[in-house]
């Protein structure tokens, strides 16, 4: 049985907003690390940082929340998965939530919005959505 560190990321962070937790922190790795520099750019969460503790790398990602308390990231979702990989081209690049959440795509030019995926007209593999 494959495991998909991706999605773990995703379930870590969904358990910590549902437990008010101020910060998680996860196995570090490149993309992971690209996937949360998105989620920081786009205003879902406060920052990320890689820690270096006891030999191995983490990624310590800081929550968010507004001034009622509620979190700013309302859902994660995974598109695609080691069993069944998800690639779109430029111009089939699916909204999500109507245009008020964003996809995470691994491209040729690195990890991108879509937004910006549409912008330089490249496609990719969808790797999850956020809204």
């Amino acid at each position: 049985m494959q495991t998909d560190p991706i999605a773990d990321m995703l379930t870590c962070i969904r358990n910590a907003i549902h437990a008010r937790k101020e910060l998680v922190e996860v196995p570090w790795s490149r993309l992971k690390e690209g996937i949360c520099q998105v989620m920081s750019n786009e205003g879902f969460i406060k920052e990320c940082s890689v820690i270096e503790e006891q030999k191995r790398r983490v990624l310590r990602i800081w929550l968010k929340y507004d001034r009622a308390g509620r979190p700013v990231l309302r859902g994660l979702k995974r598109v695609s998965k080691p069993s069944l990989r998800t690639y779109v081209g430029a111009d089939n690049i699916p909204l999500v939530q109507r245009g008020l959440g964003i996809s995470v795509l691994s491209t040729s030019r690195g990890i991108l919005v879509d937004r910006e995926a549409r912008k330089l007209r490249v496609g990719g593999e969808v790797l999850c959505t956020i809204w």
